[in-house]
């Protein structure tokens, strides 16, 4: 399986996360993609190559462009305005406030674009986005050439940005950008699997009121895990997008029977539906010695998920999203890998 993954990812490393009342080095580091890579190689996995250049096309046309603007000047706006740090929300609307008037000064704009305030942006996060939307892209187009699996080893990752805002770690939705290139390119149904631990509050905004689509999320009850606001159950989708939306939210203490149950659920789901091409959202932070996750997968049972995910038989996009047990995220994403191609 051919792996695409650009450099351009180390651009992005903003020196603080804001967890439990305190700063701290954030969890979505560089290192994160050096450990799958280095297991890649170890494991001899297939080539690992650049992405060609973004093709900015298919994500304008799926994002908004106030947002991608934004994105695009934020830090120069930032600097501009004499900010000394880094870029971190501080003030976000809430209930009762304007949520339909944008700021003019780049204070009030990043938390009119932000959903949530850990997320910290520094100079060189657009262009790492830009990379990490690239090899999803690249991914993609082989894919869509004929290869049966590609792996996009995405960073930062995508699945929690939406249609106009950015956070948990995410600026560009490399999923749903794909999913859509696969659309444009003659699929006339598309599914995205988010396996990762949080839920995939992103993909669900921007395809929820489109039946051509579907998006089934396994991950921690919102009740007890970020993103807090959204992924429950009775989210079906709405309009011509019912029953498009598949949310698994599950228990703090969540092992991989009752986890694998929702798996299957998802992949009978997608398959009755008819798709005809697949996007893997692959996070591997459901795995138990993750440090802000709560389930507890062993790194066997990636592989097991990975045989399952492959009996489809479909055409399979993999974008990486999370994982932050830092020296295991490769095992468990190549184990994934390797149970799919085994299938």
């Amino acid at each position: 399986m051919r792996t695409f993954f650009s450099e351009d990812h180390r651009l992005h490393f903003p020196q603080a996360e804001l967890s439990g009342g305190e700063f701290v080095t954030p969890f979505e580091r560089p290192s994160r993609v050096e450990y799958v890579r280095n297991r890649l190689v170890e494991r001899g996995m297939g080539d690992i190559v650049a992405p060609d250049p973004v093709d900015m096309g298919p994500v304008r046309g799926l994002l908004d462009q106030g947002y991608l603007k934004f994105l695009e000047t934020a830090w120069e706006e930032w600097k501009a305005a004499g900010m000394a740090g880094e870029i971190i929300a501080a003030n976000v609307p809430s209930r009762g406030m304007h949520m339909d008037r944008i700021p003019e000064f780049i204070d009030g704009k990043v938390g009119y674009y932000c959903h949530a305030s850990e997320t910290a942006m520094t100079r060189g996060t657009w262009t790492a986005a830009l990379s990490s939307m690239a090899s999803a892209q690249s991914a993609q187009r082989l894919v869509a050439g004929g290869e049966r699996a590609a792996f996009a080893l995405c960073r930062p990752p995508g699945h929690h940005s939406t249609r106009d805002q950015y956070g948990g770690y995410c600026f560009l939705n490399n999923a749903a950008v794909v999913a859509q290139m696969c659309r444009d390119g003659g699929a006339a149904r598309v599914a995205v699997l988010d396996i990762d631990f949080h839920h995939g509050n992103g993909t669900q905004d921007i395809f929820y009121e489109r039946g051509d689509v579907l998006f089934a999320s396994l991950h921690g009850a919102p009740e007890h895990s970020y993103p807090y606001y959204i992924g429950y159950a009775d989210e079906r989708g709405h309009g011509a997008g019912d029953g498009c939306n598949l949310n698994y939210p599950m228990a703090p203490g969540t092992g991989y029977d009752r986890w694998a149950e929702a798996l299957d659920d998802a992949i009978a789901n997608i398959t009755a539906w008819g798709a005809d091409a697949l996007v893997v959202s692959l996070g591997v932070d459901a795995y138990k010695e993750d440090p802000i996750s709560f389930f507890k997968l062993d790194s066997s049972d990636f592989t097991d998920a990975g045989r399952r995910i492959g009996q489809m038989g479909l055409p399979t996009v993999f974008v990486m999203e999370g994982g932050y047990a830092i020296e295991a995220v490769g095992i468990n994403t190549v184990n994934l890998l390797e149970g799919f191609e085994g299938a």
